[in-house]
């Protein structure tokens, strides 16, 4: 929430040190642009998806076949925050929403995959976490 309030905040930053010199026309195609701009980024940025069905897992751009998925863990906390951050392996694919306090870390166990694991940032990590061991289907 308080990214919102930031980029309003520096919408009309803009619209100010653009109308006071040049006019109220061009302060306002600037703001214009810098709220598209920003409404895209943050819709863009929150907007990605985490699916599971039968065959596949899908978390942002990245899509593996279950196949390949090992141990399951569901990270809350301190756990959450430390997968993304001390704890992280450099190989390991990220799917990092910062305004979300879950996880799950997933192994991946293809041998032609470079990356050990994911570590997916969600609300609702347990359910998450029992629809990749088991046999659910997850929307995230």
């Amino acid at each position: 929430m308080s990214w919102w309030i930031i980029a309003a905040a520096a919408v009309v930053t803009l619209f100010v040190i653009t109308a006071v010199p040049a006019g109220t026309l061009a302060g306002t195609l600037v703001a214009g642009v810098a709220l598209v701009l920003l409404l895209t980024f943050f819709i863009q940025y929150g907007g990605a998806r985490v699916e599971v069905d039968a065959e596949r897992f899908r978390a942002g751009r990245a899509l593996i076949e279950r196949a390949y998925l090992g141990e399951v863990e569901a990270l809350t906390g301190d756990d959450a925050r430390h997968a993304f951050g001390r704890d992280c392996d450099p190989k390991a694919y990220l799917l990092l929403r910062s305004y979300v306090r879950g996880a799950v870390r997933v192994e991946i166990t293809d041998p032609r995959d470079p990356a050990p694991y994911w570590v997916i940032a969600t609300r609702a990590p347990e359910r998450l976490a029992a629809a990749l061991s088991g046999n659910s289907v997850a929307r995230s």
